[in-house]
């Protein structure tokens, strides 16, 4: 008997031992990462649109690969997710990923005049379009989204188009969403629409 005991407090202390190195390494991890992200905050550029530290590029000198500058970039973004509600003052992350494409095509020479997005907005990110009133009552914060979205539709012409099915499973009327997003009947139909016509589909979710 007291040999399995033995065996249960060694056991234990193992165990205990492997969840200490776990944790050690994720500290350590956590702050390898954070002075890694200082140093690229220090270097980070935003050719185009501000919307927060991940939506910069970092600068490449010399690259060899070259987009060429005289096609047009019909850009088509899936944006389905959204913040969790500890993070109503934040930027939808897909948002922000969004900035951070075109920054990045901006950036590698592009016109911004040849850059075309549409982005088709339906699942849980049908909540981060509310108008300011509504995302007010909902988060108890402003709506940190709408500034963001005018400035995509001022610098590039984007067009912001919303899932009419999802709006009625997420329960998302139209008049609590901002008038700069559209509506249309399914975003499957703007999803084949605009690939069928050359657009490039990029899914925006936080498992990509």
């Amino acid at each position: 008997m007291k040999q399995i005991f033995s065996f249960f407090i060694c056991l234990l202390l193992v165990q205990f031992g492997m969840t200490q190195t776990v944790v050690k390494d994720s500290v350590q991890k956590a702050k390898e990462d954070s002075i890694k992200m200082k140093k690229l905050e220090a270097i980070l550029t935003y050719p185009l649109i501000n919307a927060g530290t991940f939506s910069g590029d970092v600068p490449v000198s010399n690259p060899d690969e070259i987009p060429d500058p005289a096609l047009n970039y019909k850009l088509l973004f899936e944006l389905v997710d959204n913040n969790k509600a500890n993070e109503a003052k934040d930027i939808n992350h897909g948002l922000v990923e969004i900035c951070r494409i075109i920054n990045l095509h901006v950036a590698s020479g592009i016109p911004v005049k040849n850059i075309t997005p549409i982005i088709v907005v339906h699942g849980g990110a049908l909540h981060s379009f509310y108008t300011r009133d509504i995302y007010q009552k909902k988060y108890n914060a402003d709506n940190p989204n709408i500034a963001i979205v005018d400035e995509l539709i001022k610098k590039t012409g984007a067009r912001f188009i919303a899932c009419g099915q999802a709006m009625n499973f997420f329960d998302v009327p139209r008049e609590e969403m901002i008038p700069q997003v559209k509506v249309s009947l399914t975003a499957q139909t703007v999803l084949s629409h605009y690939q069928l016509i050359g657009y490039k589909l990029y899914e925006i979710r936080d498992d990509k």
